[in-house]
């Protein structure tokens, strides 16, 4: 059994070492077209923004706050609705553009499982059973990036690249 996955670019390998190294890709381009479709959904979502009403993010905090595994999140997002509707809005938005493009690929996948987490602890945390609840799904599916950035077709991997050239080292 093989457990050596690693390729030093120019080599033959097997298909099995090629998936391994592209193993991550999916799951980048899954949770970056997610997270920014979520955040220009919710953007571009004139109820989404409001305190109170047909899906606003007041409505559902309220609606959460009694089931959520952390009322005092649910209460610190209700001082100001709109702000935190917007603050989530943007911070998914970031993350799934910095997941697309591989830049600061760690903090963007720290970024959107800290967003999973803290959804799945007040939205989602009612969820009977708790598999039902994505949020959770979601913040498992963000530790892999976290653990290992985006090695292969990524801004951080170009730039990794050039510091290597112009210092004529390794890291």
């Amino acid at each position: 059994m093989r457990t050596d996955v690693h390729i030093s670019p120019g080599s033959g390998g097997d298909w099995r070492d090629h998936a391994a190294r592209y193993a991550l890709l999916p799951l980048r381009i899954f949770l970056g077209v997610t997270f920014v479709y979520a955040g220009l959904d919710k953007l571009t979502d004139s109820a989404f923004m409001k305190d109170s009403g047909a899906g606003s993010v007041g409505d559902m905090m309220r609606t959460v706050r009694d089931s959520s595994a952390v009322p005092a999140l649910v209460d610190l997002a209700l001082k100001n609705p709109p702000g935190f509707g917007y603050a989530i809005a943007l911070g998914e938005l970031a993350v799934g553009i910095g997941t697309l493009l591989g830049l600061l690929t760690r903090l963007a996948a720290l970024g959107g499982a800290l967003i999973s987490l803290s959804l799945w602890l007040t939205v989602s945390w009612a969820s009977d059973p708790y598999y039902y609840g994505n949020d959770l799904a979601y913040l498992m599916a963000w530790l892999p990036l976290v653990l290992a950035g985006a090695p292969l077709l990524s801004l951080d991997a170009l730039l990794r690249s050039r510091h290597r050239r112009r210092t004529g080292g390794y890291r």
